[in-house]
Parts: C-alpha cells; structure tokens; sequence
C-alpha cells in the first residue's frame, strides 16, 4: 500500500491541455457537423455556434477540474491514484503487478518537455494508471522507480525527479541506424497501410457514389486518350510496366516513411533484467518489461528479408489489450536484423536454452496436399466464373494451382519441431518462413485435437497455449503421427503438472 505520511503529488500544470485535446479528438465529428449542418434550413447559425462554444467551455471545464482533482502517491510498495469530478476514486496499484510501463511524447509533449506515462498489468484491457501528463525526468524517475519495485524512493512535495537516484546506464543489445530503419521500410510492406487508409477515407468523408463515378470517370478518360493516339502494342506494354514500376516505387516510398516515423532511434537495452524500447521520430515511444513476463517468441522472415539476410523478432508478454484496441507493450525486440544478431539476442535473454536447436524432429509428408486444398476448391469456382465473364482468357485463373501445389509441398517439407526438458518450438512456412518457441513453465495449456480429415490420414495436432499469446503463428505441433502426436502430448503434461510455480 502506499505510504500515509507521503506527500500527494500532481500532474504537470498544463496536463488540462492535454486531456482537452484528447476530448476534442473524441467529439471533434459532432463539433464539426453542428458547426456546419446546425445553421442550415430554418435554423439560426447563431444558436449553432453559441451551442458549439457552450460545449467547448464544458469541454474545458472538465478538463481542468480533471487536473485539480488527480492526485498519485508513491509508496513503499505501490502507487496511490486519486481522480474523478463527481465520483471519486482511489486505485492502490501494487508495483509487483505492474507488467508494463509506457512513456509516450508525440510532437507537443515534447514541445513542452513532458510525457504521458502508462502502467499496465496482464489481463486487463485498460491501464492501471494512466498519467496525462507529467515532467519528462518525473516520468523517467517513476520509470525507474517500477523497475526497482518494492524499493521506496524519498520524494519530496515539488515532485519525484528532484530527490529520485539517478537512473543507471544501461546495456544496449540492440541499436539501430537511420540506414537500418530504411531498410526495414524497403524489405516491408508498410506502404498497404497508408493507400488502404486512404482509400477508406475517401469513401468516409465522400459519398461513395461520387468515389465510384470519379474513378470510373478517371479512368474512362485516362483510355480514351490514350486509344486516340493509336499506340502500337509494345507501347502499351512499356506503359503497364511504367505504372507498375511506379506504383511499385511509390509503396516503398510509403514504408519507408512509416518506418522512420516508427522505428527511428530504435534502440533495446537492458537494465537488471528489465528490457526497455525506444523509438519514433515525431512521436517517441518508452516501454519496458521483466524479462520473466515473456510468455512465447517468435522470428520471421519474408523471402525478400531473406534474400538480404534479415529477420525479424518478437515477443508476447502477459500483459492485455487496450480499450481501443491499440497495442502499447513491448512486442518487438528486432525489427530487422542478421539472423546471427536475432540468434545472439535470443541466447543471450534465454542462457539456459540452446538455440537455435540442433536438431529438428520433421513432420511426415504424406497430406501434404492438404495444405493446398482450399485453392482446389475454390479455384476451379473462380475460373468457371471468369470464363462465363471474359471468355477462355477466365482460364487463367487455373494457374494459380501448380503454384499453389507447390507451396504446400515445400510447406510440408519444411516443418519441424523441437522438445527438450525446457522448451518446445515448431517451425514453418516455405516462401514466408517462421519459428515459434516458449520455454515449458510458461505453458499454460494443452489440447490434442483430430479433425474429420486427421482421422482419415491417422494424424494429430498437439495445441500449446502460454498467457497473452496473441501471434498470427499459433504455438502448435500439426500433422503428426498419432502415436507421435499422443507422446508428445504425454511429455508436455508431465512437464505441465510438475512445472514450477509461475514466477
């Protein structure tokens, strides 16, 4: 509990403005449509805005009694957080269940010099506390102080930062250069993100008849100007590859940038088994986490990250999903990097394990064409369609079948997994290659499943599950052999009910 003799602290003074911009954000839309709609028609404009200025001083208002009314005390064991205008409450947040710790600045954070501080725990959906705002070295000192939990730290009434021990170097296991952060921007696909939030955009803020019609109109336009100059056929082709190339230069362009704006001054490091990230350009990012609440790992690797030899690291910890869906923890150790750097980085942060693993145990391929049959399915469907539509061209669509049969294949060749007395990993992927791994304390369930089609190919799948295991690769050992599967299935839950207690 915290502490009864410590002093109340508050947030910094212009903390109001913060939340009243976070406010205005969230009714910016109804703001702007009373504004704009509230005049119209037999209405008075007058009324409208005076009522868009009434909710504005409200808006204020609230904001600044959030900012009279939150107070947090620092205790021995825990912080103590006072808020709320009309109902008041008081959360006590023990230091030993703070899993994560945020520091977050966007542009006008830093432009005051201060920072919003988040402190999550596993399993909830909302932060512990959230702190909206406070100095840069106060956000930095309580940092440190969750870090050292359980360890009272002296402070005074004029905030943390002046009586809080300085905060120990660091050792840095990971740093990468504004050259990295561009190349992990041309080796990924970031550039999908902003065409696909543009194209929804415009079809939010315009009817969606008028997007259809200008597009129509665009590109009716853009053909017949086109046919009226009477170019021969290779021009055509060298004009389809010109748009391609550009199109293509243009989504580089995009990754790029949104990797800058994420991953610049990208840096790990490592302070008494604790792992903190810092990155971004415009908006800087500070989250950190104990080593012992990573739950599962995983490395991945594309095939063009893979011509140039690069990998990508990542990580699950306990720790829940905010409110609006954003992820905030700590979830990437390496962006991009050397399999050796990823290698190193895992066998330094896991001594105890041997990795990557000697060997690998392979998965039979009879079935593999299992793996493909949903195109068998569904491909035929499409090309039958597209013959109706366009004529014999349609059947090109069937292409798509060897390409996919061959896939599955190298697919099923590829696939292994690995178990010794502390961990388990499965491997996968041909064309978009992936690890997974967990050590076996932090298991936290088992499930041996058959489907129709298992039964008919006598195979089993052995489903693992570890807290805040959230990946797009799932922790499971497929298409084994029944008997194989049933024994790997036996020595996981041996292991599962003699483990340790989780620590």
């Amino acid at each position: 509990m915290a502490d009864d003799d410590a002093p109340d602290q508050r947030l910094h003074p212009w903390s109001w403005l913060f939340v009243l911009l976070v406010q205005l954000r969230q009714f910016l839309l109804p703001l702007v449509a009373l504004v704009v709609f509230g005049g119209r028609g037999d209405r008075d404009e007058m009324w409208s805005n005076l009522a868009a200025l009434a909710v504005l001083v409200v808006l204020v208002a609230v904001s600044i009694l959030q900012y009279l009314t939150f107070h947090y005390r620092i205790g021995r064991d825990a912080i103590s957080v006072r808020s709320g205008v009309i109902s008041r409450n008081r959360r006590e947040v023990p230091f030993a269940r703070i899993h994560n710790v945020v520091v977050h600045q966007n542009p006008l954070h830093r432009l005051f010099g201060v920072a919003e501080l988040r402190l999550e725990s596993a399993g909830g959906n909302r932060p512990e506390a959230e702190m909206r705002v406070l100095k840069l070295d106060q956000a930095l000192a309580l940092e440190h102080l969750v870090r050292q939990r359980g360890q009272q730290v002296a402070v005074s009434g004029d905030g943390l930062a002046e009586e809080a021990p300085a905060i120990p170097a660091e050792d840095v296991l990971l740093q990468l250069g504004t050259a990295d952060v561009v190349r992990i921007g041309l080796l990924s696909n970031r550039g999908w993100v902003v065409v696909l939030a543009a194209i929804g955009a415009s079809y939010q803020f315009f009817p969606r008849g008028a997007v259809d019609e200008a597009i129509e109109y665009g590109g009716r336009q853009a053909f017949g100007y086109a046919s009226n100059l009477h170019p021969a056929t290779w021009v055509w082709v060298v004009a389809a590859l010109v748009v391609v190339v550009g199109f293509w230069v243009m989504l580089r362009g995009l990754s790029v940038v949104m990797a800058l704006l994420r991953y610049h001054g990208f840096r790990l490091t490592e302070h008494e088994r604790r792992l903190t990230v810092a990155s971004g350009l415009l908006t800087r990012m500070r989250t950190s986490v104990a080593r012992r609440r990573i739950q599962a790992w995983a490395l991945r690797e594309t095939a063009l990250q893979r011509f140039f030899k690069r990998r990508h690291l990542r990580i699950d910890i306990a720790v829940g999903v905010a409110a609006d869906g954003e992820r905030r923890d700590l979830r990437e150790l390496a962006p991009l990097a050397t399999p050796e750097a990823c290698d190193a980085l895992v066998q330094h942060l896991l001594p105890q394990l041997q990795w990557p693993p000697a060997q690998w145990r392979p998965v039979p391929q009879r079935g593999w064409w299992r793996l493909c049959l949903p195109a068998l399915v569904i491909m035929p469907l499409l090309a039958t369609g597209a013959v109706w539509k366009v004529g014999p061209w349609g059947a090109l669509v069937l292409a798509w079948l060897p390409w996919s049969a061959l896939r599955a294949y190298r697919t099923m060749a590829r696939m292994g997994y690995h178990l010794d007395a502390r961990y388990v990993a499965v491997r996968g992927g041909w064309w978009q290659r992936w690890w997974r791994f967990a050590e076996l304390d932090k298991l936290q369930s088992l499930r041996l499943s058959r489907s129709p089609l298992d039964r008919w190919l006598g195979t089993s799948s052995v489903w693992l599950d570890t807290a805040g295991a959230n990946g797009s690769i799932a922790l499971c050992l497929r298409y084994l052999p029944k008997e194989e599967a049933r024994a790997v299935f036996e020595q996981l839950n041996a292991a599962f009910v003699k483990r340790r207690p989780y620590r």
